[in-house]
């Protein structure tokens, strides 16, 4: 039985016509058209399909669509744009921090959950942080430096804007 629920993604409102089990990652993929947000293991293990609900990172191939009513979706496709990239965007590309891609959007958007709750992470913090995340291609030092070198960029521009 299927029913329509309004859905936040990227501050824009979507109503979207959803049977109960339909997962959160389909909706956004192909309802949606937001392609950014990738299919991968389909068993919450790679974190291809992270995406923010209220903040937090969640598995968006475990996440049932119905569940995120009401609630604020960040996609990678809210990160930034081309015109304007999120200073984790500019790191990960300034440090050769994404090979293939493909795990590029849930690390990003669990590196920005991970700096929202902890402006200045040590290599430690960083780790767990994105955990979560496999990436195929790295041994993953090239992504800490560019979300440690995100951070200071990101402080700074607090301190000059007084925040």
């Amino acid at each position: 039985m299927s029913g329509t629920i309004s859905l936040t993604v990227n501050g824009q409102t979507y109503m979207v016509e959803v049977e109960p089990h339909v997962l959160l990652v389909d909706v956004i993929r192909e309802k949606l058209g937001l392609t950014g947000t990738k299919k991968g293991c389909g068993t919450g293990e790679c974190g291809a399909c992270t995406v923010l609900v209220d903040g937090e990172p969640v598995n968006s191939c475990l996440y049932l669509a119905v569940r995120a009513e009401g609630k604020n979706i960040v996609t990678i496709e809210g990160l930034g744009d081309p015109g304007h990239l999120h200073p984790l965007q500019k790191s990960f590309i300034e440090n050769g921090a994404v090979q293939c891609g493909f795990c590029a959007p849930g690390m990003l958007l669990s590196a920005k959950a991970l700096l929202d709750r902890d402006p200045d992470p040590g290599e430690k913090a960083i780790r767990q942080g994105i955990a979560g995340n496999i990436c195929r291609c790295s041994g993953y030092v090239k992504i800490v430096k560019a979300i440690q070198e995100a951070a200071t960029e990101l402080r700074e521009g607090m301190d000059e804007d007084g925040v």
